[in-house]
């Protein structure tokens, strides 16, 4: 069961860093609002590197971000920690696949393998962590920007990319945690049956007694 526990949790992991990539990449972090707009033949679009406008015909252009330091904060955040995800969740791998109980490395005890595998889930679960950070961060100041009645600029809705973040750093998370159940492999044999141990059953025999009437019978 233990196996099968940290395969699932290695698999989870791999999912949640092909995923986490993909929000990186992907263009529709927050897409122009048609509430209140009477203009809806035409929609702009951003991510973490470019901002992108698409007419009625489908065609978009695109442009990059120009200068990083004049970005707001919370951009330069989300850069940032993606990316610090993104290389948490590839060590995370390497070290748990060295750690699973079904690959065998070397004269490299079950004790020893279970740290490895233990490590490879914490760093999962920092990848995730950053990656929740990131993605969570960046919808609370789209959403704080879509309720401001001060802002005169153009509003923003949640897109793609976020649900892809969040829903890769959830696995991310829970797949580490499955890593992490491999602490039960550092029991000793000899403590996993209750407090005393496994200890062989001791046997008393009852010393015979002599009956005094019979040895009064041979005098």
């Amino acid at each position: 069961m233990s196996t099968a526990v940290e395969a699932t949790g290695f698999v989870m992991c791999l999912v949640s860093w092909l995923i986490t990539g993909a929000a990186l990449a992907n263009d529709y972090w927050k897409i122009s609002t048609v509430s209140g707009s009477v203009i809806i033949s035409q929609r702009q679009f951003e991510n973490l590197w470019h901002s992108c406008a698409e007419n009625s015909a489908g065609i978009a252009e695109c442009r990059d971000f120009e200068s990083m330091l004049a970005l707001p904060a919370h951009i330069q955040a989300s850069r940032a920690l993606m990316i610090m995800s993104l290389l948490l969740g590839l060590a995370s791998m390497i070290v748990s696949l060295l750690g699973l109980k079904c690959i065998k490395m070397g004269s490299a005890t079950d004790q020893s393998k279970a740290k490895i595998a233990i490590s490879g889930g914490v760093l999962s679960m920092l990848a995730g962590l950053c990656c929740m950070i990131s993605v969570s961060w960046y919808a609370y100041r789209v959403v704080e920007d879509f309720h401001n009645p001060f802002f005169g600029g153009v509003k923003f809705e949640l897109s793609t990319g976020l649900y892809l973040g969040w829903g890769g750093s959830c696995l991310a998370i829970l797949g580490g945690g499955f890593l992490c159940s491999a602490f039960k492999r550092m029991t000793p044999e000899g403590k996993k049956s209750g407090f005393y141990g496994n200890k062989a059953p001791r046997v008393y025999t009852a010393t015979a007694k002599s009956d005094p009437d019979s040895a009064r019978a041979y005098v």
